[in-house]
């Protein structure tokens, strides 16, 4: 449901980008970036309510700071930033940490709006208000915005585009090769130019320039803690982890984009409320490596993309149309790993792989696509052994996949993995407000989080296969890695902080996008793909293209 009063801010937004707007406003998205953090920086000042009253000459002159006022014929709410008060004319002053335009005296058409509304807001509630300010920080210069009939004009328009565009559930085309775009926090978001991209030519073409205009890797990573009896505690914006032995550990939570615990591990409340307040997920393992359950704040409030998800499962054909393109995927990087990895090219293999995957496009039911997906999953799996080096195939001898137990340390290793891959799927899929257990290959069943399955298909082979043929043919494993448990064989702690760390590697090796021609690190291919299915759900883009590699 919409807010009934618009924050004036939002009125900056739209003018600059009704796209930002939506996100902002409706969707409620915001994320940081360097240009949001020093704005923050320029408002230390203005940010705490505060007056003072001062006299200049005979003339008494109150100042205002953080005040907010309501103006509900204009459908507006303010927090400004400054009002100077004498006399009954009060004057809005507006701080922006950039630049003011080059010409003398004037102010971005963004800024003039956002000024233009406080006044209106002020003469609202009984001020007069002739003209506000800006101050450019970066410029150290103040402007003055005269408030004539001409921007209020303008002003009112733009509310009235606010209003319409914050009740319409339709989420405004991103701006085309604008330069806008790359100094804008939500970019990673919007993926403007690669949804412009899907939109126009539905695949990559060499004639258009893709930008990259988020990090191809992030900073933050995940926190395993896998000793039994660990407490995990709170110090300011801090982690601490303290084991039994006695050994501290603190870890900046700007440095955390998980925190994953296996076993019996301890999470005070107070570092519980830290992580959730800042959108950082809680993920739970058993002792052995099985992914059951994950914490998080408030979800994600994007009402419409659920339902765009839910009758998209409810419709046949567009959920045999998703769940043939993850297959697909699946089947192609299947494909990929036996071409890269199998000494024998295995082509009788590589060539069904290929039928397979263009039959599965085409499925007309999903019967019909499971069956290809079991097919092509047992000739994969068939020639997995031949991706392993020979001189250590006794030690991990596959012949075939088998689970809930893993019987064989290669099974061990594929179901930890696995493991590891659909939490990051899984967290991937909230952040960008999906329902994780709503999927459209993997029907739904209770407890099983379908999305994220469908999502990781895709991945199995490129990430998942790939992180243990390397630990393995690498030798990073033995025998002393494992423990058998009857005829169970699983990892020990030590084989899983091996495995933990590789997989990690993999997720943080770049690759060249497919569609996008831009390279990032696979846990941003794993952000991107999920957006791209949001795209695909609200019918914004043709279809959901999944990831493949050459």
């Amino acid at each position: 449901m919409i807010d009934s009063l618009i924050p004036v801010r939002m009125l900056n937004e739209l003018v600059y980008c009704p796209r930002l707007f939506y996100y902002e406003y409706v969707e409620k998205e915001f994320t940081e970036n360097q240009d949001t953090l020093d704005g923050h920086f320029v408002h230390r000042r203005v940010d705490q309510e505060e007056r003072e009253r001062q006299h200049v000459g005979e003339t008494e002159v109150w100042t205002y700071k953080s005040l907010y006022l309501s103006a509900p014929r204009l459908h507006l709410i303010a927090k400004i930033d400054i009002v100077e008060e004498a006399g009954g004319e009060a004057v809005p002053v507006e701080y922006k940490r950039g630049e003011a335009p080059k010409i003398p005296g004037d102010a971005w058409d963004s800024d003039k709006v956002q000024v233009c509304a406080q006044g209106l807001v002020l003469r609202e509630n009984g001020y007069r208000c002739t003209h506000g300010e800006i101050y450019y920080a970066t410029s150290r210069r103040r402007v003055m915005v005269k408030i004539t009939d001409e921007l209020v004009k303008k002003t009112l328009a733009v509310i009235d585009e606010a209003l319409a565009l914050a009740h319409s559930n339709t989420l405004p085309p991103p701006l085309v090769d604008s330069p806008k775009c790359p100094r804008c926090s939500l970019v990673g978001i919007c993926l403007p130019d690669e949804t412009n991209l899907l939109v126009l030519h539905s695949s990559a073409n060499d004639d258009v320039e893709v930008r990259r205009m988020f990090p191809a890797k992030s900073d933050a990573l995940p926190v395993y803690v896998q000793e039994q009896g660990t407490n995990v505690g709170r110090s300011g914006d801090n982690l601490i982890l303290s084991s039994p032995s006695g050994k501290k550990e603190r870890l900046r939570l700007i440095d955390v984009s998980q925190l994953c615990l296996f076993g019996n591990v301890h999470l005070t409340p107070s570092a519980l409320r830290l992580l959730v307040e800042n959108g950082i997920p809680i993920c739970y393992f058993t002792y052995g490596g099985w992914f059951y359950a994950i914490t998080l704040g408030h979800p994600h409030k994007n009402v419409e993309l659920r339902v765009a998800q839910y009758k998209s499962a409810d419709d046949s054909a567009k959920a045999l149309r998703l769940a043939s393109k993850f297959v697909e995927g699946k089947i192609q990087n299947m494909r990929t790993m036996l071409r890269r990895n199998h000494p024998n090219a295995v082509v009788y293999a590589l060539r069904r792989l290929s039928g397979i995957a263009r039959l599965s496009e085409i499925a007309t039911n999903m019967e019909s696509l499971l069956g290809y997906e079991g097919t092509a999953t047992e000739i994969y799996f068939s020639n997995f052994q031949g991706m392993l080096k020979g001189l250590i195939r006794d030690v991990f001898h596959f012949s075939e996949r088998n689970r809930r137990p893993p019987l064989d340390r290669v099974n061990a290793l594929l179901s930890f993995v696995y493991a590891l891959l659909v939490k990051d799927c899984f967290s991937s899929i909230i952040s960008v407000g999906l329902d994780p257990y709503l999927g459209f290959l993997h029907r739904p069943r209770y407890g099983r989080p379908a999305l994220a399955l469908d999502l990781m298909e895709e991945f199995r082979p490129i990430i998942g296969d790939s992180v243990v043929i390397s630990l393995i043919n690498n030798r990073e494993l033995d025998g002393n890695d494992f423990a058998q448990h009857g005829k169970a064989i699983a990892l020990n702690q030590k084989g899983r902080r091996k495995v933990i760390e590789a997989y990690h590697r993999r997720l943080d090796t770049l690759v060249t996008h497919h569609l996008f021609g831009y390279k990032l690190s696979y846990a941003r291919v794993l952000e991107v793909q999920a957006r791209l299915l949001c795209r695909a759900l609200i019918g914004e883009i043709p279809e959901y293209i999944p990831f493949v590699t050459r």
